[in-house]
């Protein structure tokens, strides 16, 4: 998920709230993570951990800092996350070889370090979370604030991340400016822990999907589903499909575009406990796809 939005707008805080809306990490889960941080040399108390991992490396971090390496080698930011949130703010900030370096854990859910001492591998199944201003001044939309430079300012500073990277990304959230007035608001009336519960309950509704499944062998959520069996399980009604045939041509979608699309509303089918992926679902997928710099004069025209 990529977050666009000013500054102070709660991207930050809305990325490190999202560990606490995910299930505790079972028996085999909290094994796995607890090995990764063992070799890191980051396991406290010498325990497993049923907490999922949150890990948010500065801008200037290196690409062995987030991908692994280094003279003895070490698991990068990516594997310390497995299972978790990595979570990257200012993207456009990071080093273009470090963000380029994560395409390939981002894809197959494992960080593969090559030097000539070693060959290792390291678990990095994550949620990535990112979030960006929409422009280096950050203030794109604010008519009292607007940069003399829009919509230049906002092409050149968005293209800075890859196409291939932002094709990797699922979901393009805009988060609008808090009015002053906003925080004075009464609670939301849907809680943090009703949010927890439904993903709770979608989670183990695609584990026992995956389980019965003969291809499904090792798979917990949408996300590692890939190509029959994801066609399988995922595959919209009539009406879904024509509306996905329809946004293939018209967004672009590239093969890989097209799958990351099944996924999410399938997932929200899920969420919904709906047993098929209807066209409502498909539009909602789509709605939160945005065209790839350079393919438009800003990014967020969508």
């Amino acid at each position: 998920m990529l977050m666009i939005g000013p500054p102070g707008a709660g991207k930050s805080m809305l990325a490190q709230r999202l560990p606490g809306l995910l299930p505790p990490l079972d028996a085999a889960e909290a094994l796995e993570v607890s090995m990764v941080h063992s070799l890191a040399g980051a396991l406290r108390g010498g325990g497993l951990t049923r907490r999922r991992p949150f890990r948010d490396p500065h801008h200037s971090a290196s690409v062995p800092a987030l991908v692994g390496g280094g003279l003895r080698t070490r698991p990068g930011e990516v594997s310390l996350a497995h299972l978790g949130v990595l979570f990257l703010d200012e993207l456009p900030e990071f080093q273009r070889a470090a963000l380029e370096a994560l395409r390939q854990p981002l894809e197959s859910g494992r960080a593969i370090v090559a030097r000539a001492n070693a060959h290792v591998t390291y678990p990095a199944r994550v949620q990535f979370v990112a979030a960006m201003n929409p422009c280096r001044c950050g203030y794109l939309d604010d008519p009292s604030q607007a940069c003399t430079r829009v919509p230049r300012c906002a092409v050149e500073y968005q293209s800075r991340i890859s196409g291939p990277l932002f094709d990797r990304i699922d979901l393009h959230v805009e988060v609008p400016a808090v009015a002053p007035a906003d925080l004075a608001l009464p609670p939301p009336a849907e809680r943090s822990a009703d949010v927890a519960a439904r993903v709770a309950a979608a989670r183990a509704v695609q584990r026992e999907r995956y389980a019965r499944s003969p291809d499904g062998a090792g798979i917990r959520t949408n996300a590692e589903a890939d190509g029959a069996l994801l066609d399988a399980v995922a595959t919209p009604d009539e009406g879904g499909r024509r509306l996905l045939a329809e946004a293939i041509e018209r967004m672009k979608l590239s093969a890989r575009g097209y799958h990351r699309v099944l996924r999410v509303p399938r997932t929200l089918s899920d969420l919904d406990g709906t047993d098929g992926v209807g066209r409502i679902h498909v539009a909602e997928a789509l709605s939160f796809r945005r065209v790839i710099p350079g393919r438009s004069a800003a990014l967020m025209a969508g």
